[in-house]
């Protein structure tokens, strides 16, 4: 009998849960995979990155599956005496049936032909037994009820998400195959579609770091209060919405939405703040108004304010803005206001849960996504004022888990005309850094690091190019 002639007992055990009153299962492909292990020593790995013995119905073939793992980790040979030993050793033969059982198993299959195919059942079978267990849980959270339905939202996105996450997991992937898909989303990109890179939107940036921010980064944005983070994010947010046509999910938990659309349409169309909130502006003023009113609402920038969140909460939320608009940029401004998702006995570790957990949030959604992060008071006690990895606050964790890491330096923050004009007699009064910022990729996992010089324009508080572009959507950006 090969590996796929199942007797007639067996086949009614596959049958659905509406004629058999069990959730899914296979209890043939469960015991043609034993099988096979016992049959084939070169089973072992094909199999392996397919099932767990968590993924067995049947609770004594997963016991089974995990003594033949653990005779095969050993480097012992998988037979059914050596089964039988290993199940006697921890005490669970006589419950798995004992060696009748596996002579019983052994004699129903002689090749290991197909051997992955029958995996891949056992391991579709126990992903449809977990959606009706989530399922079960939704239920029952919705019947509960209670005021928070955010919360049960949430609670029930991460079940399913949690489902997805472990389905997720990779085997290995050929060079050749790799390759052709780096050279097919190059060739995309080429016609100004979104995929694997989103782009900054200034030029020199986006050449350091190789084309963009990656898909799956985290890169943390460090600045000292009142040097530019909230406005250069808010950039990033338009140029990639704007620029790329792409979905942008902001999370403001320091600053209410209604001002950060104030902010980007004040530097879109560039009239100051307070005359755009006042209404003193021109008519030209207006014209512009109108025109930036325009192109930022056909943007698909959405932005949650909400004053506390954490990163599961994030996570959900951008889970429904997938499923709904797509999604290829998060914003999180910023990272240290934002609560861990359990306790923590340090603020140190709960830092380091969060910065792991976005970087674990780029991954699982496959976008970037660009966290704003407080630096400590150490970069105020030096001169100069050049901000370093060691001050960022807990930069251990943050460090080790950004892909890149970016400090926004303003020299004229520090230094007035005059103060800069004795320390520099040599160079003439107008060369002051008014209106310039660094921004310093200080650490860049793929590529180099390095500094590059922008314009900051105070009065609509926005960073431009040093190289004025013509306007986006009037052949310029786009």
């Amino acid at each position: 009998m090969v590996l796929g002639d199942r007797p007639a007992q067996l086949r009614q055990d596959a049958r659905p849960r509406s004629a058999t009153g069990l959730p899914p299962h296979d209890i043939a492909a469960e015991e043609a995979v034993i099988a096979a292990l016992m049959l084939d020593e070169d089973a072992y790995p094909r199999v392996l990155p397919i099932i767990q013995p968590g993924d067995f119905f049947r609770e004594q073939n997963g016991w089974i599956y995990e003594a033949c793992l653990a005779l095969s980790e050993r480097g012992d040979t998988v037979t059914i005496p050596t089964v039988a030993h290993e199940l006697e050793r921890v005490g669970r033969l006589d419950a798995a049936g004992g060696e009748p059982y596996l002579a019983e198993i052994a004699s129903k299959y002689f090749t290991a032909v197909g051997v992955e195919a029958h995996a891949r059942i056992v391991a579709r079978d126990s992903l449809y037994r977990r959606l009706i267990a989530a399922a079960s849980q939704i239920a029952q959270l919705a019947y509960e009820g209670g005021p928070d339905v955010a919360r049960v939202l949430s609670h029930a996105e991460e079940l399913l998400l949690g489902i997805r996450s472990a389905e997720a997991a990779g085997d290995f992937k050929r060079l050749r195959q790799l390759l052709d898909e780096f050279l097919e989303a190059g060739s995309d990109e080429d016609e100004g579609e979104l995929h694997e890179s989103v782009r900054s939107g200034f030029m020199d940036l986006d050449e350091l770091l190789g084309g963009g921010y990656k898909r799956g980064d985290l890169v943390i944005l460090a600045a000292r209060t009142g040097v530019g983070k909230t406005s250069l994010m808010l950039n990033f947010a338009r140029n990639a919405a704007v620029g790329q046509h792409g979905s942008v999910a902001m999370f403001s938990l320091e600053m209410g939405g209604e001002t950060l659309a104030q902010r980007m349409l004040s530097a879109e169309a560039d009239v100051e703040m307070a005359r755009l909130r006042l209404g003193r502006h021109t008519p030209q003023e207006e014209s512009r108004v109108m025109r930036a009113h325009g192109l930022l609402g056909g943007a698909s920038v959405f932005i949650d304010d909400s004053a506390v969140l954490s990163v599961p909460e994030i996570r959900a939320k951008c889970r429904r803005l997938q499923v709904e608009h797509g999604l290829d940029l998060i914003i999180v401004d910023y990272l240290q206001l934002l609560h861990g998702a359990g306790r923590a006995d340090t603020r140190a570790n709960e830092i380091s849960g969060i910065s792991r957990a976005l970087k674990e949030l780029a991954r699982e959604m496959n976008v970037p996504v660009i966290a704003a992060a407080q630096l400590s008071r150490a970069v105020e006690t030096r001169s100069p004022h050049i901000p370093m990895l060691s001050d960022l606050r807990e930069s251990g964790s943050i460090e080790q888990d950004a892909d890149i890491v970016m400090f926004i330096y303003r020299e004229d923050v520090y230094t007035t005309p005059e103060d800069w004009q004795n320390q520099h007699p040599d160079e003439p009064g107008g060369a002051h850094p008014k209106g310039l910022a660094q921004i310093i990729v200080a650490k860049h996992r793929n590529g180099p690091t390095g500094t590059v010089t922008v314009r900051f324009v105070n009065r609509t508080a926005s960073f431009q190019d040093l190289l004025l572009r013509p306007e986006p959507g009037f052949g310029g950006f786009d």
